[in-house]
């Protein structure tokens, strides 16, 4: 798969949000490191993604004991504690992390992130039902989360082109650069699908992958 798979994820708190991204990643083949002050979270993730680990990371020591500063890409996804999700922040940008995607809980909070350093803000509560700029040029796109710089993770309506044909033969990983890593019917969540799975009308599928293949994707009718 070429040298984006060499990236790697650092994914901090391991709520919904959080734990939805280390998945995906790590279904979709990325080195993933979760990590969590809660030592239940950490046990229920132990076997889900590369690696997981219990530490205080508004504690700088912790995190250069982990190597954080390897990490092509750190997203602070701790929700309850503002000040815990500000100082992790900064305590990565000090550090020398080359892309941090924050979580916001409100605007005023997003605006303390970029204004120490954070890469880019996301508000996945405010966003849900709503669509990101990116997303406004295809119909197909439900919502948008750009993970780094060329790596998104993106909802999107099952393209006509693809009804009646199983993953394996739509084989978008190969012709796109983008992995399926779920599929939402319904009521129903498929995770993760198989090859042999067919994409039905109405499907949504949850995919990781390059900005150019998303977009490509986006672009079939």
């Amino acid at each position: 798969m070429g040298k984006k798979d060499k990236k790697q994820f650092a994914i901090i708190g391991l709520g919904r949000f959080g734990s939805s991204v280390a998945l995906s990643l790590s279904k979709a083949g990325y080195d993933v490191l979760a990590i969590d002050s809660d030592e239940e979270r950490v046990q229920k993730f132990s076997d889900e993604v590369t690696h997981v680990v219990r530490a205080d990371t508004t504690d700088e020591a912790s995190l250069k004991a982990l190597g954080i500063r390897n990490f092509d890409t750190v997203v602070v996804a701790i929700g309850e504690d503002i000040q815990a999700n500000v100082l992790t922040t900064l305590l990565l940008k000090e550090i020398g992390v080359p892309h941090i995607v924050a979580k916001a809980r409100n605007e005023l909070h997003g605006k303390m992130l970029e204004k120490i350093g954070a890469d880019r803000v996301i508000y996945p509560e405010r966003d849900m039902g709503m669509r990101v700029a990116h997303s406004l040029v295809s119909a197909n796109v439900l919502d948008y989360i750009e993970l780094s710089p060329n790596l998104s993770l993106v909802e999107v309506a099952a393209p006509q082109a693809l009804l009646g044909r199983s993953l394996a033969e739509a084989n978008l990983r190969a012709r796109y650069g983008v992995n399926v890593v779920a599929i939402k019917r319904g009521e129903q969540i498929i995770v993760p699908p198989l090859p042999s799975e067919k994409i039905n009308d109405k499907d949504i599928m949850i995919v990781v992958g390059t900005n150019d293949g998303v977009q490509k994707l986006e672009e079939l009718e």
